[in-house]
């Protein structure tokens, strides 16, 4: 726990508008994949496929739109950051992992590792001062 509250510190200190921009731009992004998704679902099956014979393909469906959406809103006002990006690590890897396991799109294997490279960041950084969860911590 102290070094979630030394990272909260340091993050803190070295806090950029920029950073903010970023993570509000983070969690728009993942929502609105999330809508995409869930309008959209035959295209993310198929997505889906080449892991699908390991089963859990409804679990699946089931788990990444909701979770894009409603961590993306999270993320975006900067509420449970970390705990929401941990939700979205799981999908990430995936999509990392479905480009190997099937067709090779590079456009969307590029795309899947500059977001999970994000969220690593935002992981580690947290949400920063303009957040809800600095709001919250300072107005309790």
């Amino acid at each position: 726990m102290n070094n979630v509250k030394e990272l909260n510190k340091w993050a803190n200190a070295h806090t950029y508008f920029t950073l903010d921009l970023v993570r509000i731009a983070l969690g728009v992004f993942l929502f609105v994949k999330g809508v995409y998704f869930i309008t959209n679902i035959p295209y993310l099956v198929d997505l889906i496929s080449p892991i699908d014979n390991i089963g859990g393909g409804m679990f699946l469906v089931h788990y990444i739109t909701p979770a894009h959406m409603i961590g993306g809103i999270m993320i975006a006002f900067g509420l449970l950051t970390r705990w929401a990006i941990i939700a979205q690590l799981p999908i990430l890897i995936g999509a990392v992992l479905v480009n190997f396991m099937g067709e090779m799109h590079t456009e969307s294997l590029f795309l899947a590792l500059v977001t999970l490279a994000v969220c690593f960041f935002f992981l580690v950084y947290g949400s920063g001062k303009n957040s809800a969860d600095y709001y919250f911590k300072m107005y309790q």
